[in-house]
């Protein structure tokens, strides 16, 4: 594979990871999704959809020693994951599938994971919506292989009763975000609304939900976020 680069990973110590150069890197919202997932026992096991180059294990892996699944449908970028698995020496704690989500089924039973996590592409598309002509970045940023209700109907049927469904999103798509996921039995138990500047509107939004929980939705303090800043334990419980 053509420029492949090996980064620190932000300023987590001890943690490196393999990136295209110039098509395919890593994320400021995965960095915060993994921050703000909450792990309250050894024994869940979590699942990551759409991992890229397994960044939200990674960094899920300097805070906690649970078993984590990571799913990844593009060979290119599942490659770049597995590389960065075995280079942190985290075999044993990260598995890297590379497949569809729509396939998930064929790797766990029903109703059998604690935690699910997606940084999901985040653009609709059809035929004539403009994309990269890079089929790594078109992929990763448009829902030409996957699509949201796909996503969240995938997590509904892997989730255990009572399991927790952690996304990260365009804020401007929530209203469909929150019926898509209504339609699925799960309830909104965290919100997260991020900005990057304080004269604009949020673009990012944090959802945790909860797989045939009861309403009751808290809506978080605002989270505003510059260049350069430690996101470890930006979200304190």
């Amino acid at each position: 594979m053509k420029n492949v680069v090996l980064n620190d990973l932000y300023d987590y110590k001890n943690r490196k990871i393999y990136q295209l150069e110039d098509a395919f890197k890593f994320s400021l919202d995965s960095i915060i999704l993994a921050e703000f997932v909450n792990v309250t026992s050894k024994k869940q096991y979590i699942v990551d959809f759409c991992t890229g180059n397994a960044v939200i294990p990674l960094i899920l892996s300097t805070k906690f020693r649970n078993k984590i699944y990571a799913i990844e449908i593009q060979p290119e970028i599942f490659d770049l994951a597995v590389k960065s698995v075995k280079y942190n020496n985290l075999e044993e704690q990260i598995r890297v599938i590379n497949d569809n989500v729509l396939n998930i089924s064929n790797y766990f039973n029903n109703e059998s994971i604690d935690i699910v996590i997606c940084n999901p592409p985040y653009f609709k598309y059809n035929k004539n919506t403009l994309i990269s002509k890079s089929s790594i970045k078109s992929i990763a940023r448009h829902e030409i292989t996957i699509t949201l209700e796909q996503i969240i109907f995938q997590a509904s049927r892997l989730l255990k009763n009572g399991g927790y469904f952690y996304l990260v999103h365009r804020s401007n798509r929530l209203e469909e975000i929150i019926e898509i996921l209504n339609k699925f039995n799960f309830r909104i138990k965290e919100l997260q609304f991020v900005y990057t500047k304080n004269d604009k509107p949020s673009q990012i939004v944090l959802i945790k939900a909860l797989k045939n929980g009861k309403s009751c939705l808290v809506v978080n303090k605002p989270v505003y976020i510059s260049n350069h800043q430690t996101f470890q334990n930006m979200f304190r419980r």
